[in-house]
């Protein structure tokens, strides 16, 4: 495996992660955070960079993938688990965010009365129908999108953040409430609104056919590539994430902002005049472009491994289709309705993750598994139905004496408990087995 090769097989994967959410969520970040934009951003590169990276790397190290990390816990779960995955990062929420953003932000400024139903619909297609070209192909993602498409989105991006950086000199503002007390801890959670953790389970179908197209075949080499373009990914991510989340932190003056989006728009306007909107477009089309072909095909690839008899080429046409009626709902609606979700898949996709890296240190044991799982889940659900909107206070007196309750991470003690509960359950059954 050339160097070259694994380079550009990590450019494509950070193409394939930097999409919508990459980009419209470090600077409004900034913008609020203000003066604790460090350690609030170093808590989003947590989420938003490390986790995904090691994600990746528990792909690899599985031999079938996401689905082989969720039958440490039980086939059933892994079925469920991994459909979960593909469905919230690909045409439920993913996929359609990606269209949405490109139009909010990319297209959308070039109208002068902002655009409308008909506008969006229109643009949709269009889009679509290029993420289905491109997606018809996946063993070409590396030579079109890590070769071709990556280096001018990161240039693009380089060109906007380090202009807006050295030319805006405002002075960062006061934290917002929700940054003063715990701005990591905050940070940490914004990083789940990227969807990397659990789209890097399921872009490990992509890197591996990516890497096989290549030539590489003995599973040590692919895991060692696997690994390689994971942290180029993640080192570009981190960069990214930085970068964006000061040049929102030195634009807050000139807001309020309704969402990234609109930042990110202002922040070009102001530095390029009207040549701002043709630099972004090209940032968020080639962003989100990148990302949703990359979905796309993940899923598409996924579905017709466990419905062989249904056609990678069919899928596709599925996935494209759902997700243009998706997006049409628009973006604050397609976030509004994707964060209730996310903030319940999360926490599991990072336990799953975190323990699969300790799985000889237990031998494999289920129970271990689906203890720390459970207690997970429980307090995932609750944290969902807050964000849902579902008023469940009288239950808040059994969550809100755990550690880190308050900043969103009350499932890190109970899963942690649930696992050495699981571990001692399994030794114990293990030990009255042997004297039976």
């Amino acid at each position: 495996m050339k160097k070259k090769d694994i380079f550009f097989t990590g450019l494509m994967l950070f193409a394939l992660f930097f999409g919508a959410g990459n980009l419209i969520f470090p600077p409004y970040l900034g913008m609020e955070a203000g003066k604790a934009v460090w350690p609030a951003i170093f808590g989003f590169v947590v989420t938003g960079v490390s986790l995904p990276v090691l994600a990746v790397a528990a792909v690899a190290l599985a031999k079938d993938g996401i689905q082989s990390i969720g039958n440490y816990v039980h086939p059933l779960f892994s079925l469920g688990f991994s459909i979960a995955v593909y469905l919230a990062i690909g045409p439920f929420f993913g996929i359609p965010r990606g269209a949405s953003v490109t139009y909010e932000m990319g297209i959308k400024p070039f109208f002068n009365g902002g655009g409308g139903a008909l506008s969006l619909l229109l643009f949709t297609i269009i889009f679509f129908a290029l993420v289905y070209w491109l997606s018809l192909n996946p063993s070409k993602l590396v030579d079109r999108i890590g070769e071709i498409l990556t280096p001018i989105l990161l240039l693009s991006i380089a060109v906007l953040c380090i202009t807006g950086i050295i030319q805006l000199r405002n002075p960062l503002q006061a934290p917002a409430e929700k940054y003063a007390s715990a701005p990591f801890f905050k940070g940490f959670m914004e990083g789940y609104l990227t969807m990397d953790t659990i789209a890097a389970l399921a872009f490990g179908i992509v890197v591996v056919n990516a890497l096989k197209d290549r030539g590489v075949q003995q599973r040590s080499a692919m895991v060692k590539a696997t690994i390689q373009a994971g942290f180029i990914a993640g080192a570009g991510l981190a960069l990214v994430y930085i970068a964006t989340a000061l040049l929102g932190a030195r634009m807050a003056v000139n807001g309020p902002f309704a969402n990234g989006g609109d930042l990110l728009s202002s922040a070009a306007a102001l530095l390029f005049g009207s040549g701002g909107k043709l630099l972004l477009g090209v940032i968020v089309a080639l962003a989100c472009l990148t990302t949703c072909i990359g979905l796309t095909a993940a899923c598409a690839q996924y579905f017709h491994e466990i419905t062989p008899n249904i056609s990678y080429k069919t899928y596709v046409t599925i996935i494209t289709i759902f997700s243009l009626v998706v997006s049409n709902l628009g973006l604050n609606q397609l976030i509004s309705l994707s964060v209730p979700v996310l903030t319940m898949i999360y926490p599991l996709a990072i336990v799953l993750v975190v323990m699969s890296f300790f799985h000889r240190f237990y031998k494999g044991s289920a129970k271990t598994y689906g203890m720390a799982l459970l207690f997970t889940a429980v307090f995932s659900v609750y944290d969902s139905l807050n964000a849902f909107g579902v008023e469940a206070k009288w239950l808040e007196p059994l969550f809100s004496w755990v550690p880190f309750f308050s900043v969103g991470l009350g499932w890190v003690v109970p899963a942690i408990i649930g696992a050495i509960l699981g571990f001692m359950l399994d030794n114990i059954a293990l030990k009255q087995h042997e004297t039976a």
